[in-house]
């Protein structure tokens, strides 16, 4: 018998057993919540997007690297409050980064059309009607938005639900 097994087929003892894994995947399974993950992560989309307007408007700039922020933010939030291991959880993160980060461009846009015109923000914002919005976001997009878009969705993805590590497994199962 050699140092890498103990016994015939089985794993050494600093060796990951993938089988205590799944056990501890299946336990922390059954604690998931999508809808508080989803609720959560739609919360803090909205904030961030309240920021990212918030900072152009303020700055006069639009600074892609708030896309990042709701990405990392709305990933953490469905981790946290959906306590998922599903991809199913990166999937809802990654989704609602993107929304995230499109409403953030056009509370921005319409922010800055309030301030050049002297309308107060919300009165403009609820005279919006859907083609008008679509029109403005088409006006201010530029294609450097689709990079700064894909790395909040990737972060959205993957900050959403939480990959177990052996050592997290040996601590569940004891």
């Amino acid at each position: 018998m050699n140092e890498e097994t103990t016994s015939a087929g089985s794993t050494a003892p600093d060796q990951p057993d993938p089988l205590r894994i799944e056990l501890a995947r299946q336990r922390l399974a059954s604690e998931q919540k999508l809808g508080a993950g989803i609720a959560a992560g739609a919360g803090a989309a909205l904030l961030g997007a309240a920021a990212w307007a918030a900072i152009t408007v303020a700055t006069g700039y639009q600074i892609g690297f708030m896309a990042i922020g709701i990405g990392f933010l709305v990933g953490w939030a469905v981790r946290s409050a959906g306590k998922g291991v599903a991809k199913t959880f990166g999937i809802a993160g990654a989704v609602l980064a993107l929304l995230g980060c499109a409403v953030g461009n056009l509370l921005a846009a319409v922010g800055l059309v309030a301030k050049q015109e002297g309308i107060p923000f919300f009165d403009l914002l609820s005279g919006l009607s859907p083609e008008v919005a679509l029109e403005l976001m088409r006006a201010t997009f530029s294609p450097i938005d689709l990079l700064f878009y894909g790395f909040a969705v990737y972060e959205g993805y993957r900050l959403s639900f939480r990959r177990l590590t052996a050592e997290e497994a040996k601590e569940l199962l004891g």
